[in-house]
């Protein structure tokens, strides 16, 4: 059995978005599963280190958060990242979005 997980995952209305595209489109169930896995990982240890968890400079939240990357895959043609941040409440990690590698 699984431990209880460490954080909350908050999603913003573009994570959510994200999220749906990928359930909503059968071509990328492969995406979709690493996807959840990724999450599942990050809402256990954020710095879990198949995530490859490290601060992105080119984004803030929305509040001045740090935000983070975290790899869904790595070597593949566009591979998928999550982009995160800390808050809003103590335990919560707020998924700012799920895409393609910029």
């Amino acid at each position: 059995m699984a431990p209880p997980p460490s954080f909350r995952l908050r999603f913003t209305k573009e994570a959510a978005a994200n999220l749906a595209a990928l359930e909503g489109d059968p071509s990328r169930a492969k995406r979709l599963k690493a996807v959840r896995k990724a999450l599942g990982l990050l809402e256990q240890n954020p710095r879990h280190p198949g995530l490859n968890t490290h601060k992105y400079n080119s984004l803030v939240g929305a509040k001045g958060e740090e935000v983070f990357e975290a790899y869904v895959e790595n070597k593949t043609p566009a591979a998928f990242r999550i982009f995160w941040h800390y808050g809003p409440e103590k335990r919560d990690i707020t998924i700012v979005a799920i895409t393609p590698h910029p």
